[in-house]
């Protein structure tokens, strides 16, 4: 995204030595509208852990997030009637999820409380996060007056990204030409990249050998 002389690397003692902000408030959003083609079914209703990744995924933001938001498109009749705690999320359907994540992503960034100070998001198919990283996230948010907050694993960018509020008011203003990127490449000299450690910031399940791959993964420890 850029070079590292640009970028404002923060360290875990931010969120234990900065002051705490009283009120602030951070709304999650979860992106689901996708068609799924790789992997061949919604990956939304993909099981892990004896849940679906959206009700996972669900209950992970509502630890830090207030309220949490899930945008559908495709199949999202069949994603909706297939989870076990749909009251826990609002819900925001793209009517023409080919347009774009850009289009999805406004579709939840407008259903977003005009008052809260910042906004988290990520795709369904990361619902092997821990639930730590999304703390340390959400700390992170609290404590710095970042515009952007990213987590890293390994040198490498991930999700779910925080966003301030006025960076929700851009996303919201761009066309539906432009990318979500072009808004947070903006911010790059004032983003805050921190490390974390949890490969699941960077490793998506997108297809059948990945979800296979991460249910051995699951197996394997539990046997």
């Amino acid at each position: 995204m850029a070079q590292s002389r640009q970028v404002h690397f923060c360290d875990a003692g931010v969120a234990r030595n900065s002051q705490v902000k009283p009120g602030y408030s951070i709304a999650g959003l979860i992106l689901a509208g996708g068609a799924s083609r790789r992997m061949g079914s919604p990956k939304a209703l993909l099981r892990f852990q004896q849940e679906t990744f959206l009700d996972r995924m669900i209950r992970l933001f509502e630890h830090v997030c207030d309220p949490v938001i899930v945008v559908l498109g495709h199949s999202a009749n069949q994603i909706q009637e297939g989870l076990e705690r749909p009251s826990r999320a609002l819900f925001a359907v793209n009517p023409d999820p080919e347009r774009g994540m850009l289009t999805s992503l406004q579709c939840g960034l407008e259903k977003a409380p005009a008052e809260v100070d910042a906004l988290m998001f990520a795709p369904v198919d990361h619902p092997h996060l821990k639930e730590s990283t999304l703390e340390a996230l959400a700390a992170h948010c609290r404590t710095s007056d970042a515009p952007v907050t990213v987590p890293v694993y390994a040198g490498k960018h991930g999700h779910p990204v925080c966003i301030s509020r006025e960076l929700i008011r851009e996303l919201l203003a761009l066309p539906e030409s432009a990318m979500a990127s072009d808004v947070i490449h903006r911010h790059v000299s004032q983003t805050c990249y921190f490390d974390v450690d949890d490969p699941a910031v960077l490793t998506d399940i997108d297809d059948p050998a990945a979800y296979a791959q991460l249910i051995g993964v699951q197996e394997s420890r539990l046997g």
